[in-house]
């Protein structure tokens, strides 16, 4: 099983194993990761293989400052403006790579484009410290829910890892927000840490939804139909609770028939949707884990925040193909 360590107390050997190649699972504000030296094609086929991932689907490089993104990424003056006002954080861009820029195409699974992002806290200072950008989708089993915890990821990756660093739970609990500048605009192509609105007051444009074209499925990670599945299978929107399920609930009012839930875990009983973000993924985990074999989830507003936990949701709904991915 992996080692799990704190990280006050876990930087060096976090260095040792990724300057040998290995992979570690490290806290980021969004959600633990599975980082890899994003340079070094046997490290990123391990995240691949610890994961079960398909290799089409590409990775985000992370990155410690904008000196390292400008090395990788062609800034255009859009994205640079996003990067100054959201970097740290939970924003992900997608940039046309840089030549000679050395990411492995298994982390870009291809493409001639890059997803960057600049995490907060030990992740940006392990990334400063070993000098390259690190390749880090969600350290979990590809497809299942994404770890907000170390003993989540242990749960789901502790038998092929080596390392689990500690850093508490994560304080946005979904993954970052993936935007891309185009010929007409900014296109969203997956809602996450940060609200469309905050971007598009900070872009001065409207945000395009959605990936346009025979690409769509792989301009950025966390793009597939089925994806942070749980075992079990779910209802969204539901109107009532029929016996048996487990309840995924939201707000002050329940639905009909909730006595009846083996199990009930609701993200934000005052209905503020940054604590259900926060929650989303642990709580999934704990409904999953009370053996129903479904799990009824009650409307959430989409709205904020709300189109990040909804686009989680319709994805853990979605037909399983079973070559989830994520992010």
């Amino acid at each position: 099983m992996a080692e799990i360590l704190p990280a006050d107390r876990a930087m060096d050997r976090a260095l040792a194993l990724l300057g040998a190649g290995e992979v570690v699972a490290i806290p980021t504000e969004t959600v633990y990761g599975l980082a890899g030296d994003a340079m070094n094609g046997e490290a990123v086929a391990r995240i691949f293989e610890a994961k079960g991932r398909p290799r089409f689907n590409p990775l985000i490089a992370h990155v410690c400052d904008m000196a390292m993104a400008e090395r990788i990424g062609v800034f255009d003056p859009l994205s640079r403006r996003l990067a100054e006002k959201f970097w740290p954080g939970p924003l992900t861009l997608v940039l046309p790579l840089r030549e000679g820029a050395g990411i492995h195409p298994l982390t870009t699974a291809g493409l001639a484009t890059i997803a960057l992002r600049m995490p907060r806290g030990f992740g940006g200072e392990l990334i400063a410290r070993l000098g390259r950008p690190l390749a880090a989708p969600s350290a979990n089993a590809s497809g299942r829910i994404s770890p907000t915890s170390a003993a989540a990821v242990a749960a789901s990756l502790g038998g092929r890892i080596k390392l689990v660093v500690d850093g508490g739970a994560a304080p946005v609990g979904v993954e970052s927000t993936i935007v891309k500048a185009q010929e007409g605009g900014l296109r969203l192509l997956r809602p996450g840490g940060i609200a469309a609105e905050e971007i598009e007051a900070a872009a001065g444009v409207k945000l395009l939804r959605g990936a346009a074209g025979v690409q769509a499925a792989v301009q950025a990670p966390g793009m597939l139909a089925s994806h942070y599945a749980p075992q079990a299978s779910m209802r969204l929107h539901v109107g009532e609770v029929r016996p048996g399920e487990a309840l995924l609930a939201f707000g002050p009012n329940r639905v009909p028939g909730w006595q009846q839930a083996v199990m009930m875990r609701n993200l934000s009983q005052s209905g503020d949707l940054r604590e259900a973000a926060a929650n989303l993924f642990a709580f999934l985990h704990e409904l999953d884990g009370s053996g129903a074999a479904t799990i009824a989830a009650e409307p959430v507003p989409v709205e904020g925040l709300g189109e990040a936990i909804n686009d989680r949701l319709s994805r853990a709904a979605a037909p399983r193909d079973n070559g989830g991915a994520d992010a």
